[in-house]
């Protein structure tokens, strides 16, 4: 990532990563194509209205590993290999610490927080069991974002989507069986899925350690070092922190969903899973920009980052284009591949594709979210992803239960949007100061 054409590099890093995002995005969506299909819309609806704890799982997992991994980035650009073989040892021991309270703390909490949002009581105990199968096995998530964030932190961002396809294959094969064969319903497939996450971890874990020797521990290296790990954490912590707000945000949106009944339920979640699935562009530019940046700034070519945002920013705005475009016209075949059009009603199917439409339109700022607040997590900044989560947490959560009141379900539509906006064109401004800094105290460390 320090020598050669941005443009260039960016690209072969983010469509690899692309391609991985849209598999794991196939456990959720597998998940729920199985549940409505073969259980029916109540089961949808119990597994949908999970979302916001789910994403809180992985996304939780995302932020935090990929913290964890912009150290590993800066000393892998520095060419400081003890170092890094330190910062690895600890990032796994800080994985582990994160799993085991995360698991503990959200499995007893699991019921109460799906009372808390006003989960229909048709569908809760589904929910329940669900999510909490899925917050037991957060480990699986843990690790796997940990050894796929440290494989792209050297620049190999291929091998995780390889080991992420055999584990999507695999959450498709089991999924299948715990419902059709074992009929587990809702549980059956939050089994699958840690199933699925455990194997890829383990594949990541595995492949590291045969294919890189620099990242072989020694006694040393496996050493306590409480000062790393609290240096770790302070960088991992806040990006996770970032995206269990964005999650707060989704789970609020949720409670003012619940309000309409299961039948939009289950429609506003099909509708997210069309969201995600045309937005997984965002995400894989925004890690290429994040490992681009650490590189580059372990390396002190600060020149290059700005070039490399710039760079960064016109593939988002192309990428968004294209992803709204597809999105629009795409919405009522996938509605029916969640339900089953000749038992749903057509209601449901209107507001999905209602969804749809509107999010589609505001995917610009959305792809400049994560461009810009992964990128500054990149260049070393906790504060400024976490601010702006707050901010975006706060806009939504006020737009789900005030817009509601002028425009209905419309209003709920549009409660996303509006926060996509505001975080998105305020980012840019907090990147320029941060790099400002960064040029000072270079220049000041030159004297």
């Amino acid at each position: 990532m320090t020598k050669g054409s941005a443009a260039r590099l960016l690209l072969a890093f983010s469509i690899p990563l692309f391609f991985g995002n849209l598999f794991q995005q196939l456990y959720s969506m597998v998940d729920t194509i199985v549940v409505g299909r073969f259980v029916g819309v109540e089961a949808l609806a119990a597994v949908g209205s999970t979302s916001g704890f789910s994403f809180m799982v992985v996304g939780f997992a995302q932020g935090l590993t990929a913290g964890f991994a912009v150290i590993i980035s800066q000393k892998f650009g520095a060419k400081d290999m003890d170092a890094m073989r330190k910062a690895y040892a600890m990032s796994i021991v800080g994985s582990l610490i994160m799993s085991v309270v995360i698991a503990l703390l959200f499995c007893t909490l699991s019921l109460p927080l799906l009372r808390l949002i006003q989960t229909p009581e048709n569908i809760i105990h589904d929910a329940n069991s669900y999510i909490a199968i899925i917050y037991g096995g957060i480990g699986t998530a843990v690790f796997y974002n940990l050894f796929s964030s440290i494989l792209r932190a050297v620049g190999d961002s291929r091998s995780p989507v390889m080991f992420l396809l055999l584990s999507s294959v695999l959450n498709i094969v089991l999924d299948l069986f715990f419902v059709i064969v074992i009929p587990l319903g809702c549980s059956g497939v939050a089994i699958a899925t840690i199933i699925a996450q455990g194997i890829s971890a383990l594949a990541s874990y595995l492949y590291i350690k045969r294919r890189f020797p620099i990242f072989h521990l020694s006694k040393d290296d496996l050493r306590m070092d409480w000062r790393l790990l609290l240096r770790l954490m302070r960088i991992g912590i806040p990006g996770a922190v970032q995206f269990s707000v964005c999650a707060a945000g989704v789970i609020i949106v949720q409670a003012a969903i619940n309000g309409f009944g299961s039948n939009t339920v289950a429609a506003y979640s099909v509708g997210q899973k069309i969201e995600a699935l045309m937005t997984q562009f965002f995400p894989a530019v925004g890690m290429a920009i994040s490992t681009f940046a650490g590189q580059n700034l372990g390396a002190g070519n600060l020149q290059r980052i700005r070039q490399g945002f710039r760079t960064a920013l016109i593939i988002t705005i192309v990428g968004a284009i294209i992803s709204s475009l597809v999105a629009r016209f795409s919405a009522v075949p996938f509605s029916y591949l969640f339900m089953d059009s000749n038992t749903t009603s057509p209601e449901i199917i209107r507001e999905t594709v209602q969804y749809v439409d509107t999010v589609a339109w505001f995917f610009i700022p959305l792809g400049m979210i994560f461009l810009y607040r992964t990128g500054c997590q990149g260049l070393g900044s906790g504060i400024i992803p976490m601010l702006s989560s707050v901010l975006e947490l706060t806009l939504r959560a006020i737009g789900a239960f005030a817009l509601p009141l002028a425009f209905g379900y419309a209003g709920i539509c549009f409660s996303s949007p509006a926060a996509w906006m505001a975080a998105g064109f305020s980012l840019p401004f907090c990147y320029f100061v941060l790099m400002r800094s960064i040029e000072r105290r270079s220049r000041t460390a030159l004297r």
